[in-house]
């Protein structure tokens, strides 16, 4: 039985934990080749995507690929005015501009094919603490429709997938701290946080040839959150296991 990608050949850009390792390793159970870069040593190519000439030496190592998900991504957080020239910068530069750069190699060296970005939620709302990430991912956006524009007539699809909250090596801590899970969950209809394999479907989906008429779309991977502007979950009726909230079976 063929995958979804079967025999098609994946870049995957922070590739080495959370949800781009899932990603990379969804699309080798369907079928891929995956190769997979940035600065972790358990990439594929360690190499610093900020620089502008990364972009084509990746290119250059990998060959022709059909699928290129652009996730590489840091956050620093830190308040609006308490952010310095340094975290700001680097941000900009991991979480945008080397997503442009590829983004401008992909248009170059791909013949058709699709290219999914991980944005985030965050793209949309502007949760304290975290300017310049929230500001980055915004960013994202405007390349996916732009790129999607452009890109169209080559037959190469553009398209983001948005995650809330999800269980990576960066959040674990805060899926410990029962108090701030308990309450950020509350506000989620599915009553939990997310697995970078749900994702990784989701991104798998959008690249493949089930989408074939997506492109400059966004697809929220959030368990509802941006669906629910005041929360589902009520403590009077419902309980939180300190994972999940659930909700008892109607009679």
């Amino acid at each position: 039985m063929k995958g979804r990608v079967d025999g098609m050949r994946a870049l995957v850009t922070g590739g080495a934990s959370g949800i781009g390792a899932a990603t990379a390793a969804v699309l080798r159970r369907e079928g891929a080749s995956v190769w997979t870069a940035g600065l972790d040593d358990g990439e594929d190519f360690v190499i610093d995507l900020s620089d502008a000439g990364a972009a084509q030496r990746v290119f250059l190592a990998t060959g022709e690929i059909q699928i290129a998900v652009l996730n590489a991504g840091i956050c620093r957080p830190s308040k609006l005015l308490d952010t310095g020239i340094d975290d700001w910068q680097r941000t900009l530069d991991v979480n945008l501009s080397a997503t442009f750069w590829l983004l401008q190699e992909c248009g170059r060296q791909m013949n058709g094919g699709s290219i999914v970005l991980t944005a985030s939620t965050n793209s949309f709302d502007g949760e304290a603490g975290l300017i310049a990430y929230n500001a980055s991912k915004a960013g994202l956006l405007g390349l996916v429709h732009t790129a999607a524009n452009e890109l169209g007539p080559y037959g190469i699809r553009v398209n983001a997938v948005c995650p809330g909250f999800i269980r990576t090596p960066l959040t674990e801590g805060a899926f410990h701290d029962q108090a701030f899970a308990k309450k950020y969950f509350g506000a989620l209809p599915l009553g939990r946080g997310g697995k970078p394999v749900e994702v990784a479907e989701a991104i798998v989906f959008l690249a493949s040839p089930a989408a074939s008429y997506i492109t400059g779309a966004t697809l929220f991977v959030d368990g509802g959150q941006m669906a629910a502007k005041f929360g589902t979950w009520d403590e009077t009726t419902d309980s939180f296991d300190g994972l999940q909230w659930k909700r008892p079976t109607p009679r």
